[in-house]
């Protein structure tokens, strides 16, 4: 997949163009597209070989044929010439949040700092005092920054990590020598930021499988190559490693190796106790092999029920197992949802009418999809005004009125400005049949403020859900401030839900607040924030937080038949 290569290219190509003062509707469409093919849960070039690029949001020809171009050549003219009009070390700063074009080009030039390093240094030594434009508050947020980007170089999104592991166990499956193959790590456990990537296999024939992995088209350098363990760093500087293992001790490898580590030391202390010893090729009593192939028999060895790979963090899992209290939770499952409650289309900022965003949630198996598109105050992303919203539900009704076992609820995403108050009054909100608020601006306020705006949306009766509720976008943007606690507190108190934003950057709320939701009696909901129909397939991101905040279907509002879920929010 060339999917994340070309939105790198693109995102980049938006950059370099706003150092250069272009177009701001041509930076955005960049920016857009970007994002948009970053969101793709297929192989871009499978869109390419069936004509379908026109279908992803934002691409329109002369993207397209710059796809075009990267997938046959493996690179792209226009972007090489653009990158030469600047210097590299201007566009490195751009990555660096806090740092816009105007600054990076000063630094460049004043300082010249090339990197974030550099920049680091430089704030260290106290040379950014005194230069025109740039304050004590720029600095310090300069420096937030930084942590940020130093943070997305050690990790990447549990998206990018599946879209990387997928090239490589989609290869390395269809040789006949391999019998079976399985991720391990922190990509198994659905953590939402991944290291690098383990693959885990089974065949008698391990040389040809090496020689294979270590020879795929995006590798870039071979780390370590051996008989049965080698390791890659691909075009995009993650790490792969993969090892084959025998049939008899798979399933022990894959617990070993899928961790956490502090699970493996409580499953260790546990044979101890039982006079046993566990490791990655089987569970032995003194010498003898007891048992390995599966994880169920190891487990089962132990005294412990089967625990799912997204619970081993040694959160009290295994105390609860050896209680005989896990089995009574049984985790939620894509199965369980019923549809899809954070959605737009173009009447907004999304890429696909109502219709199209209608028929592909009903080919997933939804009985429903809620369109919440942006409300009047966000007019960067077309938001709706009144008059707006009358033709909007006119459509609406007339589709519903060609559907069969299926519906679409008319929603939208309002606002909740610097005060906490939503940007529709409420004689218009009371007709919606979800509203999902959100902070959209004003992300660094102080702590109480942020958490009075959602507090106060929490009161609004018309407001059903909160949208992504720490505003945290990954590798860009950290999670502000707010009293979870308290607003977790009033969620309950005035049956509001929050939301789990299944977007790939969002996953927000994460799994620890998801699970501290539970604990406090606060429903969730499941979103995608999808603006295309491809993105509502994200939704299984959104489920990876679910399962790692213990989460069952009955903490979730959307596995809910639609006319019970309308009551349930109205409560």
């Amino acid at each position: 997949m060339k999917n994340l290569e070309i939105a790198q290219i693109f995102r980049e190509i938006a950059q370099i163009l706003e150092i250069k003062g272009d177009n701001p509707f041509r930076i955005r469409a960049y920016e857009r597209a970007a994002q948009n093919i970053e969101g793709l849960t297929e192989d871009i070039e499978d869109y390419l070989k069936e004509d379908r690029l026109g279908e992803i949001p934002g691409i329109g020809k002369d993207l397209a044929e710059k796809i075009k171009e990267f997938t046959s050549s493996g690179k792209i003219k226009a972007y090489l010439d653009l990158k030469k009009s600047v210097p590299a070390g201007v566009l490195a700063l751009l990555n660096i949040p806090s740092v816009g074009p105007k600054t990076a080009k000063l630094l460049y030039e004043k300082l010249k700092i090339k990197n974030a390093e550099d920049l680091e240094k430089a704030i260290a030594r106290n040379k950014l005092q005194g230069i025109f434009g740039i304050k004590e508050k720029t600095i310090e947020n300069i420096l937030k920054g930084i942590a940020i980007v130093k943070k997305g170089q050690e990790r990447m999104t549990l998206a990018q990590a599946g879209q990387v592991a997928d090239e490589f166990v989609s290869a390395l499956e269809k040789l006949p020598e391999v019998k079976k193959i399985s991720t391990a790590g922190s990509l198994r456990r659905e953590k939402e930021t991944v290291r690098d990537i383990d693959i885990l296999v089974i065949s008698d024939q391990p040389k040809k499988v090496m020689h294979t992995f270590v020879t795929l088209p995006e590798v870039k350098d071979i780390l370590a190559e051996g008989e049965t363990k080698s390791s890659v760093r691909t075009k995009l500087d993650v790490q792969v490693d993969c090892r084959v293992v025998e049939a008899k001790s798979f399933g022990a490898a894959l617990i070993y190796f899928t961790g956490s580590k502090n699970f493996n030391i409580k499953l260790r202390q546990i044979a101890i106790k039982k006079g046993l010893k566990v490791n990655e090729y089987g569970i032995f009593r003194k010498e003898k092999f007891l048992a390995g192939r599966s994880e169920e028999e190891v487990f089962k060895v132990l005294g412990l029920p089967y625990i799912e790979p997204e619970l081993r963090e040694d959160n009290g899992e295994i105390e609860l197992s050896l209680k005989g209290k896990l089995p009574r939770l049984h985790l939620i499952e894509l199965k369980d949802i019923k549809g899809d409650l954070h959605t737009h289309s173009t009447w907004s900022d999304g890429g696909n009418s109502i219709k199209e965003m209608a028929e592909a949630a009903r080919g997933l198996g939804y009985s429903y999809i809620a369109i919440t598109d942006h409300s009047q105050s966000l007019k960067v992303a077309g938001g709706l005004t009144p008059a707006d919203l009358k033709k909007k539900k006119q459509e609406i009704d007339k589709i519903n009125k060609t559907l069969k076992g299926f519906r679409v609820l008319y929603g939208t995403e309002v606002d909740i400005d610097s005060d906490g108050k939503i940007d529709y009054p409420d004689d218009i909100l009371k007709e919606f049949e979800i509203t999902v608020a959100a902070i959209h601006s004003g992300f660094k306020q102080s702590k109480a403020q942020l958490t009075r705006r959602i507090l106060r949306a929490c009161a609004n009766k018309y407001v059903h859900i909160i949208a992504h509720p720490t505003g945290r976008l990954w590798g860009t943007r950290e999670s502000y401030e707010i009293d979870m606690d308290e607003v977790l507190r009033v969620a309950r108190e005035t049956n509001t839900s929050l939301e789990i934003n299944a977007f790939p950057q969002r996953l927000d709320l994460n799994d620890l607040y998801a699970r501290r939701a539970k604990e406090m009696a606060v429903k969730l909901a499941i979103g995608t924030d999808a603006h295309a129909i491809e993105q509502l397939k994200t939704m299984k991101l959104g489920m990876a937080v679910a399962r790692r905040g213990w989460l069952s279907r009955e903490d979730v509002i959307n596995t809910l038949a639609v006319e019970e879920l309308l009551r349930t929010i109205k409560k």
